[in-house]
């Protein structure tokens, strides 16, 4: 069962990572879709003005720390094991988050069928296009199950979800605390 359940939530993943779309209000946009900035600059500035900023790296949130690297490989394989971990990922960014800069999907290389979407709780953002950039992030991946109105939420935004019986889709995802993005 636990197999079945950590198959059928990668599976859910890739599909809602693949066709991710703009967030509405219930994500936390204001009907603005306005957030301001972070300390950095936020999402109001470019991928260019924010590595001219920041010296060729942009950095948003926490520093880095030392938590041990994590292969996407392996997470893909078996996320329950990785779930509540504090690791760190490196990958790169395939999609944006074109509202605020609020999430990125983040694939082990350009063109990989797998990725994750990455969430930043709010807390910062990213510029809108820091695709193809490369990414290295701090934080923890959880396997969760998005209620029945979840899931439609989603679909509604152009995700094909996996559902089971009642309704529910499983999701693996990855929580940043901090980012780096570099070219």
């Amino acid at each position: 069962m636990k197999t079945f359940l950590a198959a059928a939530a990668l599976a859910a993943s890739f599909a809602l990572a693949a066709q991710a779309q703009d967030h509405t209000p219930q994500h936390g946009h204001d009907k603005q879709g306005g957030h301001g900035h972070d300390a950095a600059g936020g999402e109001k500035m470019t991928a260019a003005e924010a590595l001219k900023a920041g010296g060729g790296r942009i950095r948003r949130g926490e520093a880095i720390g030392s938590s041990p690297a994590a292969a996407f490989a392996d997470v893909l394989k078996e996320p329950e094991k990785f779930a509540g971990r504090k690791v760190t990922v490196e990958g790169v960014v395939e999609r944006v988050c074109q509202k605020q800069g609020c999430w990125v999907q983040i694939a082990p290389e350009a063109g990989s069928a797998q990725s994750v979407r990455v969430t930043f709780d709010h807390k910062f953002f990213v510029p809108k296009d820091a695709d193809k950039m490369k990414f290295r992030a701090e934080g923890t991946f959880s396997v969760k199950y998005l209620t029945g109105d979840e899931a439609t939420h989603l679909e509604k935004e152009g995700a094909s979800l996996k559902r089971d019986k009642d309704g529910e889709a499983p999701e693996v995802t990855f929580l940043a605390t901090g980012v780096e993005l570099w070219k």
